[in-house]
């Protein structure tokens, strides 16, 4: 059964002269491994569609091992993305964080949409690195089953104060009276209002209106590093292409 569908390619490898295995982010099966025949010919039209960071249409069979690719179309390559290594690298650290937390053989248009419009929002200098990165990286764990606790302090309830704590490792909020009552000695990162408002931002709010927010500068740093922390305390991980980018910044 041929299967077609659109497609952000996240990864691609050389296989032998002429073909590719890719891994692609697809609308109706999530993260699928396929194999393209022919592909590393620059005369085929599978060798534009199935390049990092192309979005296509792919036709799809299933093998024993990975998908085959039959027929694959380019709809959209960011071009601007090219010309900025910094931005490149980010897109490319999203990819990565794709291959990580998307579902496989499951829809996945959701997690699909999040990514190529955050492509899009960077290749076309509409919002800065530091802004959509975070709103990438929190949607994407929400979405995993990852979402942090943060609607209140875990110990009083307390919704806001001036000084609030997010505990990476657990996605939790505490209050600095609580921290301070108890002697928590836990991993946190102080939040002011602003940032803990950004952090919500970034978990609860529509997907129309996730990246449309403004932060100053110090508060984006800090909605940065809770983002980050968090997927490193929960994935037990680093990623190669963010440990590049933040030497970029």
């Amino acid at each position: 059964m041929k299967i077609i569908t659109n497609a952000l390619i996240v990864k691609e490898q050389n296989i032998g002269e002429k073909n590719k295995l890719i891994t692609a982010l697809t609308e109706s099966r999530g993260i699928v491994k396929g194999f393209a025949h022919g592909a590393k010919d620059i005369k085929s039209p599978k060798c534009a569609a199935t390049s990092l960071l192309c979005y296509s249409r792919l036709t799809l069979s299933k093998g024993r091992d990975s998908y085959i690719i039959g027929d694959a179309k380019a709809l959209k390559i960011f071009t601007g993305l090219g010309s900025d290594i910094e931005k490149m690298y980010l897109a490319q650290y999203f990819c990565e964080l794709a291959a990580a937390l998307c579902p496989k053989e499951q829809e996945a248009k959701e997690q699909l949409s999040l990514i190529l419009n955050a492509l899009y929002l960077l290749s076309e200098n509409k919002r800065t690195p530091m802004l959509v990165k975070p709103c990438v990286e929190l949607r994407l764990m929400c979405s995993a089953g990852y979402m942090p606790d943060i609607m209140m302090c875990r110990e009083c309830g307390e919704y806001e104060k001036d000084n609030m704590y997010f505990l990476q490792k657990n996605g939790q909020l505490i209050c600095r009276n609580c921290c301070e009552a108890r002697g928590l000695d836990e991993h946190r990162i102080h939040l002011n209002r602003s940032s803990l408002k950004a952090l919500r931002h970034c978990c609860y709010a529509d997907s129309d209106k996730l990246f449309s927010f403004s932060l100053p500068e110090n508060d984006l740093k800090t909605l940065n590093l809770c983002s980050e922390e968090y997927i490193k305390f929960i994935l037990e991980r680093r990623f190669k292409t963010l440990e590049f980018f933040k030497t970029l910044i």
